[in-house]
């Protein structure tokens, strides 16, 4: 089910596409009615739907695993939009990407602005995205958890991801994930607070819940 949510700030469509679960994005500035998406899933055709009735002027992608781009080309096709993702992960898109995202850059559309945060960890260049209380972590930051990573390093830099530059904001923050439910900056740090209090083995990696792990 779409789930539109409206703050004074935006108007924020979820949008459920895919086998894989993967959640897409559309961000409206209410006075202007431009738009962002962020990422592009399987199912392209329900993003476009909602979209038509706005003037997207960017599609942002937080990272280039397959699952995030299965609707890449017919959302680029269907729009004039430029696309933005870390240079790192540029060569992966199906084209090129028209600007490259890093860490501090604000994207603006109307009256919303949209900061990027770079996140490696997930992917080198996986990066969330910050719109006054909404935060958008693509595969970095789940209810319950980190994305999967691959080895106990790549834990380590997402883990170091999430605490500094995502833990940090105001515990009232949504954090809207790439895959699956909703959840909050609050009961993240609550969460995380639990898993950092119990001993690993140094080989942990995969996928890591905060309380069961």
């Amino acid at each position: 089910m779409v789930m539109r949510h409206v703050s004074g700030e935006a108007i924020i469509h979820k949008v459920p596409m895919g086998s894989y679960g993967n959640n897409g994005y559309l961000v409206v500035c209410p006075r202007t009615n431009e738009s962002i998406i962020i990422d592009t899933p399987a199912e392209p055709e329900k993003l476009l739907a909602i979209a038509k009735d706005t003037t997207v002027k960017c599609i942002l992608i937080t990272h280039t695993h397959q699952d995030h781009l299965l609707g890449f080309e017919a959302i680029r096709s269907a729009l004039s939009a430029l696309v933005g993702v870390h240079p790192t992960e540029a060569s992966n898109l199906p084209s090129p990407p028209d600007f490259h995202l890093l860490d501090g850059d604000t994207i603006t559309i109307g009256t919303v602005g949209v900061k990027v945060i770079h996140t490696p960890g997930h992917t080198s260049g996986s990066l969330c995205f910050l719109s006054g209380g909404h935060l958008f972590t693509g595969d970095t930051l789940f209810p319950g958890g980190p994305g999967n990573t691959r080895t106990p390093k790549d834990l380590k830099q997402i883990l170091g991801s999430i605490t500094q530059r995502l833990l940090a904001l105001p515990e009232n923050t949504v954090v809207y994930p790439g895959h699956g439910n909703n959840t909050t900056v609050g009961d993240a740090q609550v969460e995380y607070a639990i898993f950092a209090s119990r001993t690993h083995p140094d080989d942990l990696c995969g996928d890591v819940h905060w309380l069961r792990t």
